[in-house]
């Protein structure tokens, strides 16, 4: 349930409804816009008379809610969350470029594309440390000394980092990690989201594989019921029956995430299509389709890369990517640059 309060309240009367309703075992979510405020009731709220709220003198109105998220839902949160990634911002019209290679590899690997990437335009770096493989035998990444050669590219060029977890064992790990990653195989982990939503961090949530989007915004629920609310979703491709592709871009679920939800809402186009050569175009798709920001997978050397070399572009192909990009940022059609 959701309780519109009308301008220029009378802030006393506001508190005491506020102390009230959460005298009902209720949690009130207070979300003070421009232009109102709402009280988001979290709990039991079928006992609750809404028309002896709706007629109290600083109620606008009262609006029971169906979907089963509430935290991420926007008619609880009307104006877009803003999430600051180690000192950059995403949503509310602020676009980002995420950029690195699938896993880290090197420090001396990491450490160049970082450099490349950034010179090119990304604010954010990615590399996988912990990777989550279909096959056992291939490369699952160097773990701890993974991030360690992350954090050392952190220290060369200024760029906050983000990876994947797979386990909330490995938390301590991740102590001076920017961004936390949850993968498509871990976007119905619950215990794991229940440990984020402890986390004091940004989450970056990739759709799983054969998920709608309701269950896409029940994980970041989980997490935000947790009392973390900094979290970017990421549409990264579901499967389909369509094999031409690796995994088919529901682009799509840019504008209809943007309806549904407060949260910014990032696209994964190295996943989506598992070829190169698309990256570009569905990059461009994304930012027209009013994206976020973009995370892509770049390489140095893509034919001998460990991991996912098909899907990786070379960082004078991100360089360029970039430029076009913000090309159409620059209409000013969905999103400036952050």
């Amino acid at each position: 349930m959701i309780v519109v309060i009308k301008q220029n309240a009378n802030e006393k009367s506001l508190e005491n409804l506020i102390a009230w309703l959460e005298n009902q075992k209720l949690r009130v979510n207070v979300n003070r816009g421009v232009y109102q405020t709402v009280l988001g009731l979290i709990g039991d709220t079928h006992s609750l008379n809404a028309e002896l709220i709706g007629g109290m003198d600083i109620v606008e109105r009262v609006q029971r809610i169906s979907e089963p998220y509430k935290n991420a839902n926007r008619k609880f949160h009307a104006d877009d969350t803003v999430v600051n990634m180690g000192g950059h911002t995403i949503g509310g019209g602020h676009f980002q470029f995420i950029a690195g290679p699938c896993s880290v590899e090197s420090s001396e690997q990491i450490c160049g594309i970082a450099r490349q990437v950034h010179e090119a335009g990304a604010n954010l770096l990615r590399g996988g440390a912990f990777k989550p493989r279909t096959s056992p035998y291939s490369f699952q990444g160097l773990r701890d000394e993974g991030i360690e050669f992350l954090l050392k590219a952190k220290e060369l060029t200024g760029m906050p980092v983000v990876t994947e977890i797979m386990n909330a064992n490995h938390l301590p790990m991740f102590e001076q990690v920017d961004v936390i990653q949850v993968g498509a195989r871990n976007m119905q982990n619950f215990e794991l989201l229940k440990e984020l939503g402890k986390q004091e961090k940004p989450i970056l949530l990739k759709r799983g594989l054969a998920n709608t989007l309701e269950e896409l915004l029940m994980s970041a629920e989980y997490i935000m019921s947790g009392g973390n609310g900094q979290i970017i979703l990421c549409e990264r491709g579901i499967r389909t029956f369509e094999t031409s592709t690796r995994n088919t871009l529901d682009i799509s679920a840019v504008p209809m995430l943007k309806r549904l939800t407060h949260l910014p809402v990032i696209i994964d186009p190295s996943h989506a299509a598992g070829d190169a050569a698309l990256v570009y175009p569905l990059s461009m798709a994304a930012a027209a389709a009013g994206a976020d920001g973009l995370i892509i997978e770049v390489h140095n050397d893509p034919a001998h890369a460990l991991c996912d070399g098909p899907q990786s572009i070379t960082p004078d192909a991100f360089a360029s990517l970039a430029h076009d990009v913000k090309k159409i940022l620059e209409i000013g059609l969905v999103r400036k640059l952050g």
